[in-house]
């Protein structure tokens, strides 16, 4: 798993961004409210995405602020809503990216996306996330990195400790099921081209395991 110091050093590379204070400024506010959250959503799983939305921004060919894509990943889990229902959690990521003297115009494109990166929010009004996504063409890249990592192999391991976490007392089939009822469809969501080609070979993997599992569960 990538550092973020990596993260922006690489970054760095290719794009003109703010120093990494205002990166670390944000991270630090992150993992402190994250400190609560099961190993299926914690901050370990914010660095995958944040380093995913990288390894896809250096791959996609149009034009990206990477400052936004870096900020959103980073932000994407502040407000979810499995986590929290708190009505201040908005206000919250002001506050985080006011005190890391984000511009008041990018916090306004990064709190848009974080706000639209959720496969529920998605779900349920698609019409709106297009339109997002044609103004701010970086939710892409951070809802593909943030569906990335829910299939795969870590995408196996992050159902069953969410079901163990939430749901201690169900049965291990349900994240089995959950793999038939959500995962193997998000690689038709995906909307880079990077993140299909890389949400194809994790796919596999899941088809692969569901095919362990129901061959073993049949004996």
């Amino acid at each position: 798993m990538p550092s973020l110091a990596a993260i922006l050093k690489t970054t760095r590379l290719h794009f003109t961004i703010p120093g990494d204070e205002v990166f670390h400024s944000v991270a630090g506010a992150v993992e402190e409210h994250m400190a609560a959250y099961d190993a299926s959503h914690n901050f370990e799983h914010v660095l995958r995405v944040t380093g995913l939305s990288q390894s896809i921004l250096m791959e996609e060919s149009g034009t990206y602020d990477a400052t936004v894509v870096i900020l959103a990943a980073l932000l994407h889990d502040m407000n979810d809503k499995k986590y929290t229902n708190n009505a201040d959690d908005a206000s919250k990521l002001v506050e985080i990216l006011a005190r890391a003297n984000v511009g008041p115009d990018v916090s306004a494109r990064i709190i848009e996306v974080v706000n639209h990166v959720s496969y529920s929010t998605e779900k349920k009004n698609p019409e709106r996330t297009r339109q997002v996504f044609a103004l701010n063409p970086e939710l892409g890249i951070v809802q593909d990195a943030d569906r990335l990592d829910a299939i795969g192999a870590i995408g196996i391991g992050r159902a069953f400790t969410f079901g163990g976490a939430k749901m201690p007392q169900s049965s291990m089939q349900l994240p089995r099921e959950h793999i038939d009822d959500k995962l193997v469809k998000l690689e038709g969501l995906m909307k880079t081209n990077s993140g299909r080609l890389k949400a194809r070979k994790r796919t596999e993997r899941l088809r692969q395991f569901a095919h362990w599992w129901d061959e073993e569960c049949s004996l």
